[in-house]
C-alpha cells in the first residue's frame, strides 16, 4: 500500500490556486517542509495534517487516499 498524498496535495493547491510559500504560511511551516511533502521526502505529522484539512477544507480520508 502506497500513500498519494503527495499527488493529492498538488492538485488540493492547484485546486486552490496556491503556491508552496503561500501555502506554509497558511499552516505555519517552513516552505522546505511543504517542498518535501510534494517531493514524497517527508509525510507531515498530525497536527499539519489537520491544518491542511481544515486550510484546504478536505477531510483527512481524501487527503490520505491509500493506492
Amino acid at each position: 500500500m502506497k500513500i498519494n498524498f503527495n499527488k493529492i496535495l498538488a492538485k488540493l493547491m492547484e485546486q486552490n490556486k496556491i503556491n508552496q510559500l503561500q501555502l506554509a504560511a497558511l499552516l505555519g511551516v517552513r516552505q522546505s517542509q511543504v517542498s518535501n511533502w510534494l517531493n514524497g521526502k517527508s509525510l507531515p505529522g498530525y497536527y499539519s495534517i489537520r491544518m491542511i484539512c481544515t486550510k484546504l477544507n478536505v477531510s483527512a480520508d481524501t487527503l490520505l487516499e491509500i493506492e
